[in-house]
């Protein structure tokens, strides 16, 4: 959030007119020092001098097994410094003249963050559970909770009691303090509207989550093409291509832009960094727990983020991915080098469950696109996501362009999947469905079955999630439930197919680990072959036909 109002202060702040100007506060207490995302949130901005951000450490050495001491021992202030932030401590929670100390201190430091480290008491006036961790997981109890509020001088038998002094307190300070800051904003912007119409508009389609006018003219479009293009590079050129018409469509990679050819290339462009913080291509560095966090803050400023690493790497970043599942956020993610197709690298960087543990978050949209217009239709989904986050799967190796005027248009990413090619009444006799890569092999194997006579039908599955938002008629016109011979085929874990294929169905895909091998020996090694895929969708008619006749 903190990156989000330095980059929307670069963009949209005129002479007189300085709309952001706000700092970011966050509190963290003794478990988020422990956790790893704080060490690379707390690098990142420190190396971003990010002057309006502060956190506020509750200091009260207490987590659930007992006192921190067990497993903690960082000087934790020692620690910021060297990360390159400004560093304050308070002795007192309760000192408010030191806590307004230590916040003015912060507002006047703006060439880097700020932790203020608070020494607190857990369960603060509790005779026998404060300090304890008793107090951390589980309630104090009705005869704790009486002797505290003796030691508050509260009375003891009265339960959500709020003096009507309270709320006037509130109404008074913050609330007049808050609506006279509003009025004053909303004039500003009022003002700011009619100097700068333009810029006035984009802030507004901003907030509302819309879309420029025309902001899909420039997508591409690309000829069948037998060699094909990588999923990645065809990426790039449509992330290019709308960030060029969303100018608030900002974001990076963590270390991997080369590879995973995310770089806005564009003039004008530029790099976000601490001393410029109007670029919009960020460099999040090998910290992709960070950067994922960093997008769903950015994301609730509003703005359009991206971050892009390898799919294998997405294990680091799940947990903030699936927080912006929770958070019902648009945040892109985009992952390339999407399977074994990796090849010489090897089963350290070839993922195999990735792929199935992304598309088991509730909330998250997963794409995976067969070729290069089915990644177009891919971003033009993406683009109009609102309160979805999305997950854009892409290959490393060429994938062939297929020839549209053969197979059914790529607009059909849109609905999640849609048939490819299919018999030529409309009726197969087996279904190969797949998704990526795994689509060209099918439509291979539809042909060499098509010239043996048995009726085929390719489903192009991209995408698991929008596929079940469709209507039922519509599943079962892609999916028809009286053709029980079907074949999935994706280089990765099969997990999940069966909700596609049946129990009866075959499903190609990886049972292990991959190896570090040239992409065909490692296709012809796990069964990625044509050849392969008409064998199954044999053994599924046969299969098929031999039920049908004992009934």
């Amino acid at each position: 959030m903190a990156i989000a109002a330095q980059w929307m202060a670069a963009h949209y702040n005129r002479p007189g007119f300085e709309l952001f100007t706000h700092s970011v506060y966050a509190l963290a207490g003794d478990g988020c020092m422990m956790e790893g995302l704080s060490g690379e949130a707390a690098s990142l901005a420190g190396h971003l001098r990010l002057g309006n951000l502060c956190w506020i450490y509750d200091n009260n050495k207490i987590t659930i097994e007992g006192h921190t001491s067990l497993a903690f021992s960082d000087d934790v202030a020692t620690r910021f410094i060297g990360y390159g932030w400004n560093v304050t401590r308070m002795g007192d929670a309760n000192d408010l003249e030191m806590l307004g100390r230590a916040l003015r201190t912060f507002k006047a430091t703006s060439d880097r963050p700020t932790l203020i480290i608070v020494d607190s008491h857990i369960a603060y006036g509790s005779p026998n559970k404060q300090d304890t961790h008793a107090a951390h997981g589980e309630p104090l109890g009705e005869e704790e909770i009486r002797l505290t509020k003796c030691a508050y001088g509260w009375p003891e038998d009265a339960k959500f009691l709020v003096p009507d002094a309270v709320p006037a307190h509130f109404q008074a300070g913050i609330g007049a303090r808050g609506a006279e800051l509003r009025g004053a904003w909303l004039a500003l912007f009022e003002a700011y509207s009619a100097q700068y119409p333009e810029l006035a508009d984009q802030l507004l389609r901003i907030q509302r989550r819309e879309l420029p006018t025309g902001w899909d003219a420039a997508l591409p479009s690309f000829a069948p093409d037998p060699k094909g293009v990588a999923g990645r590079d065809v990426s790039s050129k449509v992330l290019n291509a709308l960030a060029q018409t969303i100018p608030w469509l900002i974001g990076g990679a963590a270390d991997l832009a080369p590879s995973t050819k995310t770089r806005l290339t564009f003039d004008g462009a530029g790099d976000f960094g601490a001393a410029s913080y109007g670029g919009r291509n960020f460099h999040f560095g090998i910290r992709e727990h960070a950067m994922s966090a960093a997008l769903n803050g950015m994301a609730l400023s509003k703005v359009r983020p991206f971050g892009a690493g390898f799919l294998i790497f997405s294990d680091y970043a799940r947990p903030a991915i699936r927080l912006s599942a929770l958070m019902e956020i648009p945040t892109i993610h985009i992952f390339t080098h999407d399977s074994i197709g990796v090849g010489e690298d090897g089963p350290t960087h070839q993922p195999v469950e990735q792929l199935a543990a992304l598309r088991a978050v509730p909330g998250l949209i997963v794409l995976r696109p067969a070729d290069a217009n089915e990644v177009v239709e891919a971003w033009r989904v993406i683009a109009q996501l609102r309160h979805e986050p999305a997950v854009l799967v892409l290959s490393r190796q060429a994938l062939p362009t297929l020839d549209r005027t053969v197979y059914a248009a790529a607009s059909g990413v849109s609905r999640g999947a849609y048939v490819l090619a299919d018999a030529a009444d409309g009726r197969p006799d087996v279904l190969l469905l797949a998704s990526g890569s795994e689509v060209a092999l099918c439509v291979g194997a539809y042909e060499q079955l098509k010239a043996e006579g048995i009726k085929a039908r390719v489903v192009s599955m991209p995408s698991w999630e929008l596929f079940e938002q469709q209507d039922r008629a519509y599943r079962e016109g892609v999916i028809p439930p009286g053709v029980a011979a079907r074949v999935a085929v994706e280089q990765a874990s099969t997990m999940g197919w069966e909700r596609y294929t049946g129990i009866t169905g075959e499903r190609i895909g990886m049972q292990t680990f991959g190896a570090s091998a040239p992409l065909k020996a490692l296709q012809q090694k796990f069964g990625f072959t044509p050849e392969r895929v008409v064998a199954a969708a044999r053994e599924q008619v046969a299969m098929a036909t031999g039920q049908k006749s004992l009934q």
